[in-house]
This record gives structure tokens, sequence and C-alpha cells, in this order.
């Protein structure tokens, strides 16, 4: 039982952020050749298979129900909506976006703010009452994803404006209950409160507040005085176009579309400077066996 656990968390730290930024930095990463002898991944003992093979070998594993975790989630999500439904030009990804005292898995802002919460398998529902409560006062719609075995408590637990999708398959999400989209309920403070000082400064240039010339030692307290009285709709859609400004992630189109599927999340997660993209590239196509040289 110790040795499966050792595995399934061998898989899943291969997805992190130390595994790419090691990867993207030096175009090599030790921590990578221990994790894939860790998870036992057979085709580590091949060496005509390269690194990007081995990932999607190990996603393989990973996106098994009852290992699934976050990352899964998130790929799929990636794959159905971001890059399905929208695109990299139309639409923005954030992740750990802060809202309150949460912090949403996944937003993509396209003509709205949608935020996604992820319940994986391995996930209890004990923080999502707070969670969506929140969410609610940043994102007009908020989506609830999870396994079968969580949708059901999760449609009871939180209100009928929120959303509800399964990950039946790993690439395959269902809509149990649409999201109402509802930017009249955020909270302009909290809004506020999510955002950089120059995004803030931003909103209030695109509503034609005058921003105020003070200290930057009081310019937040300022900010906030100013965001408190703008109209939460209005708000929200101006956020939404500021930050599909600030947060861009069409300059990574070209560069995720050369890396293997199961490592598209983890590019548009971990975000990787203009001059490590090669070294990522190099590292994702060498030979496992020189891979396995890392350590």
């Amino acid at each position: 039982m110790t040795e499966q656990v050792s595995t399934s968390a061998a898989l899943s730290r291969l997805f992190s952020a130390g595994v790419f930024h090691e990867l993207a930095r030096f175009g090599r990463s030790p921590l990578f050749a221990r994790l894939v002898i860790q998870a036992e991944l057979g085709a580590a003992k091949e060496s005509e298979l390269n690194v990007g093979q081995v990932f999607d070998e190990a996603f393989e594993k990973l996106r098994k129900t009852g290992l699934r975790n976050e990352y899964v989630y998130r790929a799929a999500l990636v794959r159905n909506v971001l890059m399905g439904t929208h695109s990299l030009t139309t639409a923005s990804m954030l992740t750990e976006f802060r809202a309150a005292t949460s912090k949403a898995d996944l937003v993509i802002l396209n003509g709205t703010a949608t935020v996604y919460e992820i319940k994986s398998e391995r996930d209890t529902l004990a923080r999502l009452e707070k969670q969506v409560t929140d969410y609610q006062k940043v994102f007009a719609k908020i989506f609830v994803i999870a396994g079968a075995e969580h949708v059901e408590s999760i449609a009871q637990l939180v209100p009928e404006r929120v959303g509800v999708m399964c990950l039946k398959r790993w690439n395959r999400i269902s809509t149990v209950r649409e999201a109402i989209d509802c930017p009249h309920l955020v909270d302009p403070v909290t809004v506020f409160e999510s955002l950089r000082s120059n995004e803030a400064i931003q909103v209030l240039k695109t509503l034609g507040i005058k921003v105020p010339d003070v200290p930057n030692t009081r310019l937040r307290a300022e900010l906030r005085q100013k965001f408190n009285h703008i109209e939460p709709s209005l708000l929200h859609r101006t956020m939404v176009t500021v930050l599909k400004t600030t947060r861009d992630l069409s300059s990574l189109s070209n560069f995720v579309g050369k890396l293997p599927f199961s490592l598209q999340a983890a590019a548009l997660t971990y975000k990787v400077k203009q001059d490590h993209q090669n070294n990522l590239l190099a590292a994702v196509s060498a030979p496992i066996d020189e891979a396995m040289a890392w350590t």
C-alpha cells in the first residue's frame, strides 16, 4: 500500500512547478529523472522514447479514475474550454488568482470572468461553501468541476447560480448544471484587493475616473476608496477587459503548440520566460536514456 502511494505521489510531482521550472531554466531536471524511477514508468527503460513521451505515459497513468489529481482536471479544462470553446487569442487564463481569502484554481476570461473550482477524487468538500462565497465577490460565473462521486453532494451544497461539471473521462466534461452570470453580485473592494496596483489604475483610467495623485505609501488606500464607489457590473466588465490585456497568453500560443499535450496545461500555469522556452523544448525532445543521467 505504501509503495502505491509513493508511485502516485511521484506521478503527480512530475507535473509540478519544480520539475517544469528546472527543465525550462537549465534544459535538464534531476528531479524529473528521480521521479521517473519512483513512478515506475516502464518507458524509461526504452531508449527510443524521449522525455515528452515519458510525460505522456505518466499522464496516461495519472488520468485514471482514483489517481486523478488537480492537474488532470486543469488539463481537461484547458483542452475542452480554453483551447476548445475559446483560444489563446480570444481568452486568457488565470491560475491561483486570489479572491478574498481563497485562491481560484482556474479562471477563464472571455466576455466574462468564469472561475472553475476543482474538486478531484483526492479532495474533500469541507471548504467549498467558503470558496464559493469568496468567488462570488470577484467572478460573475462560478463552476465546480468534480468526479462523479462528488457531483450530487456539490449540487446540493452550493447555490443554484453555481454551475456543476463532471469529469467523466479525463478529456470529457459534462455540464450537470449551468452557471448563472451574476456580475451584479461582485464586491468592488474585494475585486480591488485581487488586482495589482497597475491593473487597478488601468481600471480607473478605462472608466474615466481620476487616478489619485498621492505617494506610493498611500496609493493602495486611495485606490480602494475609488473602487468602493464603482457599480459592480460595470466594474466586473472593466476588470475583464483589463485582465485580458495584462494577463494575455496569446504570445505563448506557438510555444504551447510545440509541447506534448500532457505538458500544455503546465506551460499555461507555470509560465515560462521567453528566453527559457528553447531550453524546455530541447529537454522535452531529449532521449530518455540521456535524461536518466541527469541525476
